[in-house]
């Protein structure tokens, strides 16, 4: 399908366990140049964690709004004490269009794409996935005409 969330997503997705402190995953979010970390249960050992039910995710944003601006020591607090939970979904085939869309009705930055059959994890949406996107299928210069257009409108200026 054209213009699908899967065609932009991010593959290659990141995991924590929940029981890891703030600062590992800050430390993990920093080596791997990422914004965000699924977080995964690893008490349930007889799986690796790319293969289990991602419990939440922990963001750039829990980061600063959960640790740094409340003051705490990211060593100090848990992974499962920052999180968000549930993570806020969309299906692989559902379009880019929808999934800005629920992004914005969420109040969320990350969407975890999921497979329509098994509702297993497929990748992750963020920002940086959806800039990419635009830039690549902007036409600035009808942007820029459209504008100016709506300024001329607005002022009375003519053409």
């Amino acid at each position: 399908m054209h213009n699908a969330i899967s065609e932009i997503m991010t593959t290659n997705m990141e995991f924590i366990d929940m029981t890891e402190n703030a600062q590992k995953a800050a430390k993990k979010m920093k080596e791997k140049r990422i914004s965000s970390l699924l977080v995964v249960d690893n008490t349930k050992k007889n799986k690796k964690e790319e293969e289990e039910e991602p419990v939440g995710i922990v963001t750039e944003r829990d980061l600063v709004n959960r640790v740094c601006a409340e003051g705490i020591s990211g060593r100090e607090v848990s992974v499962r004490e920052i999180m968000s939970s549930p993570i806020a979904t969309v299906e692989g085939q559902a379009t880019i269009e929808t999934a800005a869309d629920l992004m914005l009705s969420n109040k969320v930055r990350h969407l975890l794409v999921i497979h329509e059959q098994t509702g297993k994890p497929m990748g992750i949406i963020a920002p940086s996935d959806l800039n990419r996107y635009l830039r690549a299928n902007t036409d600035m210069d009808e942007v820029n005409a459209r504008i100016l257009k709506t300024i001329q409108a607005e002022e009375g200026w003519q053409l």
